[in-house]
């Protein structure tokens, strides 16, 4: 079941009996969590309300079985509880004998389920098996993967409209752009945007830079920008902000790699016709970034990008032998390519 689905069902006050929620994008699946919960209504832990992880799974069966005492239904959560990952080489022969023991119960007693409990399993990930597929045959599965940057656009759009807030496509993509596809951190930056324009306001472009906090991979791509125009001015005033916004000088170190190599590897992926989406092994929610990729490319031959790779290498072999300060490395290389 698709995520927008679900949600749907929820928010229509369907209630099922049987689910497994998992995946990256934990601010929906929690959100989705909450619901079910808010849908089942009064809980009290313990008597129709049982948390379950990979320490207490084997009470599963027994906690289904036994009376909620004065409710009607007991809400049941198993959280990250191991049953869903496949054994090593190294199997855990008890795990594996309650894995199968509670795919038997589920399959053999649906009936009992229905009538008795919500069955909840949350899971970061999941592997292939017979106890997914039984869930699959008889409740609703739903991965959360990250949101793509069209649905995280009409989810910030509704979350504006709500609060009579205008904002236009292009400012939503931009504030994408700027701060991720992480949906807590799109929520939590949207509210203070929201608080800040006001009711009947509107969200520009300039708000988004002067409130809120920017991935430091964006950051990289405006600090690039500088470089390949041969600013160095504004690129040594990116760095230095990332430093006083107290980013590590080795994570900038390795994003600054990172992000040079993706350019090397875009240089090489339009002169051979390859596709790029492939080559730089971006995720379905990173496409976006495609585009921006090719335009900087375009700032450096292969072999200054080569360059570069090699001086942020040795910068970090002599950083680590103490032959120099990392700031100072960085700053170098830097004059170095805008001079």
């Amino acid at each position: 079941m698709q995520i927008e689905e679900l949600e749907t069902q929820l928010k229509n006050g369907n209630l099922g009996s049987l689910y497994l929620l998992y995946g990256e994008e934990i601010f929906l699946l929690e959100s989705s969590l909450k619901k079910i919960k808010s849908l089942f209504g009064k809980t009290i832990k313990g008597i129709n309300y049982i948390l379950i992880d990979e320490n207490n799974v084997s009470e599963l069966i027994s906690d289904i079985e036994t009376p909620s005492f004065g409710y009607e239904k007991k809400l049941i959560i198993v959280r990250n509880s191991g049953l869903f990952k496949k054994e090593g080489k190294r199997k855990n022969a008890e795990l594996a004998k309650t894995k199968e023991k509670i795919n038997n119960y589920i399959k053999e007693n649906m009936d009992i389920i229905k009538s008795a409990v919500v069955l909840v399993f949350v899971e970061e990930d999941v592997q292939k098996q017979d106890l997914l597929t039984t869930i699959e045959k008889n409740g609703i599965v739903c991965k959360f993967d990250y949101q793509k940057p069209p649905q995280i656009e009409k989810r910030i759009k509704a979350i504006c409209n709500g609060y009579k807030v205008n904002i236009s496509s292009n400012t939503i993509r931009y504030f994408i752009e700027c701060c991720g596809t992480n949906m807590q951190d799109l929520i939590n930056e949207i509210r203070k945007l929201i608080e800040y324009a006001g009711e009947n306001g509107t969200i520009k472009q300039e708000d988004i830079d002067k409130l809120s906090i920017k991935k430091i991979e964006s950051v990289i791509f405006d600090l690039t920008d500088n470089l390949g125009k041969k600013d160095i001015a504004s690129a040594l005033e990116v760095l230095h902000n990332l430093i006083y916004e107290k980013e590590p000088l080795a994570k900038i170190l390795v994003t600054l790699y990172n992000h040079f190599k993706k350019l090397y590897i875009t240089k090489m992926a339009l002169r051979e016709n390859k596709e790029l989406t492939t080559s730089l092994n971006l995720k379905p929610n990173q496409m976006f970034l495609t585009t921006k990729y090719k335009v900087q490319s375009k700032y450096f031959k292969e072999n200054e990008l080569r360059s570069i790779l090699q001086d942020l290498c040795d910068l970090d072999y002599n950083f680590k032998s103490g032959k120099i300060d990392l700031q100072v490395g960085m700053e170098t290389i830097l004059c170095r390519y805008c001079s």
